[in-house]
């Protein structure tokens, strides 16, 4: 039997960057995620981008002084398009693989921008244990989840802030979670910003 967990492979995302099928990928760093980075005081922040896609978080941040970054993506494309935009930037940050078999830890901040929604939404309670696994004690995971019925139909796969706060509150506080102010036009009212504490 095929599922949506056979079928969302690498091949299915190598397939995607090469047929440009990049729905998700608006081209620049979403107003939410951009106006967070922008409070952020500390530099040395360690910070992963999981599912990062072509990265416009990490390219922000990059521009804004931040170096302990590290992207991850099961795709290679858009981990070569990274390297040809921050040529500079360092190769072992650039990790290609699966997010759930990273080894690296001791994060003290995980942005999180349409990878969840990517997932077979049978993962997702091993997506919060590898999170909570992945940070500091108190570290956080921040970024944008759907706000849409979740149905078979997918990716992206949606969900409803009680199913979030369910499925996040054993193992993380849940400082902020609520309708985006700030999204872009065709996903307003469709996304919650959230910032979640590692217990």
């Amino acid at each position: 039997m095929v599922t949506w967990m056979t079928k969302l492979n690498k091949d299915f995302w190598e397939k995607k960057y090469n047929q440009e099928e990049l729905g998700w990928d608006i081209g620049y760093i979403s107003t939410p995620l951009k106006e967070y980075i922008d409070q952020l005081k500390d530099k040395n922040l360690k910070i992963l981008i999981p599912g990062a896609g072509n990265a416009y978080e990490l390219i922000y941040l990059v521009e804004k002084g931040f170096s302990n970054v590290f992207v991850i993506d099961i795709a290679k494309q858009p981990l070569e398009h990274i390297k040809r935009r921050i040529p500079d930037f360092p190769n072992d940050q650039i990790l290609e693989g699966d997010f759930f078999d990273l080894e690296l830890n001791n994060f003290d901040l995980i942005l999180e921008q349409t990878f969840f929604c990517a997932l077979d939404p049978s993962l997702r309670t091993d997506y919060v244990r590898k999170m909570k696994q992945l940070l500091k004690p108190n570290g956080k995971l921040t970024g944008l989840l759907f706000n849409f019925p979740l149905t078979e139909s997918g990716p992206p796969f949606g969900g409803s802030l009680a199913e979030y706060k369910a499925l996040f509150q054993k193992h993380f506080k849940i400082k902020i979670l609520e309708t985006a102010h700030n999204s872009i036009k065709p996903r307003a009212d469709k996304e919650l910003f959230f910032i979640f504490e590692s217990k």
